[in-house]
């Protein structure tokens, strides 16, 4: 749909939707996750759900508009178990953003994102160009979390094939970079295009080495419908056996490693960093 810019990167936001993720925690399989992703065009809202063992659900809520720049993020709530929310405001007017956790403001540029608008601001820049992240790409993103702001260099690793247990999908792989040195936490994120570049799967992985993953369970079904587990378009059925979000101790839900309950390709090393245009030039939808 035409967007407001006249010129600069290319942006299709992705489909609304309701997605199941199989969540593992250290490989070990708990409850659905989900992510609700709404958008008109114009305004968007997205919610991830995850649940954690011993510490409760880990929710996330971006809700925001579509802008010359792609997604641009109003609101972010964090609320992590029984933990109060956190809560970000982006104050365009003053180019600032405000924080319910601490004092101190963060810079709002053109293009900044939190911490899973990211995800959605990343699938629409791929859906609007596809050619364009080839292994080797990096992109840069300044991105909010519930106390302050940061760049995410996010890389693109190659094609690759997820597995799960409605079949393997073809799925490209991203991995955000270390932000700075002695930065171990990873996260990598693989988008499909049959999902119409949604997430296949997500995986973080903490300097201790614990892991979240979210692996592509199926679509939520109307009322009164049964869910859709299926592949998605493009998908194909795995053999049979196949295998079935910083900031705290405990693990966040940012979207990281391979974990062991699915599997994919080997991934190909970035090479010599380049980059389409820069997520703060304008977009063109």
């Amino acid at each position: 749909m035409p967007g407001p810019a006249t010129n600069g990167v290319k942006f299709t936001p992705p489909p609304s939707g309701d997605l199941q993720y199989d969540t593992f925690y250290n490989g070990m399989q708990n409850m659905i996750g989900t992510i609700r992703w709404r958008t008109d065009g114009r305004t968007y809202d997205l919610s991830v759900s995850m649940p954690v063992p011993f510490v409760g659900p880990f929710t996330y809520r971006s809700e925001g508009r579509i802008d010359a720049f792609g997604v641009a993020p109003d609101r972010y709530v964090e609320k992590r178990g029984k933990r109060p929310e956190d809560i970000a405001i982006f104050n365009r007017e003053i180019r600032q953003v405000v924080f319910t956790r601490t004092p101190n403001n963060a810079p709002l540029p053109d293009g900044v994102q939190d911490r899973f608008s990211m995800l959605m601001q990343l699938s629409g820049l791929v859906r609007g160009n596809p050619s364009a992240y080839k292994p080797g790409v990096t992109q840069q993103f300044f991105v909010i979390d519930n106390n302050s702001g940061e760049t995410w260099p996010i890389a693109v690793i190659g094609d690759e094939q997820v597995q799960t247990q409605a079949g393997s999908i073809g799925a490209r792989h991203f991995m955000r970079l270390p932000r700075r040195d002695g930065d171990t936490r990873r996260i990598d994120m693989w988008l499909a295009p049959s999902l119409g570049w949604l997430p296949a799967r997500l995986v973080q992985t903490e300097p201790s080495g614990a892991q979240i993953e979210l692996l592509w369970h199926g679509r939520l079904a109307a009322p009164g419908a049964p869910s859709d587990a299926e592949p998605a378009d493009g998908a194909t059925h795995a053999p049979a056996g196949a295998p079935t979000p910083d900031a705290s101790a405990a693990p966040t839900a940012e979207p990281a490693q391979p974990a062991p309950p699915a599997t994919v390709q080997p991934p190909a090393q970035p090479a010599a960093p380049g980059a389409p245009s820069p997520v703060t030039s304008p977009v063109t939808q």
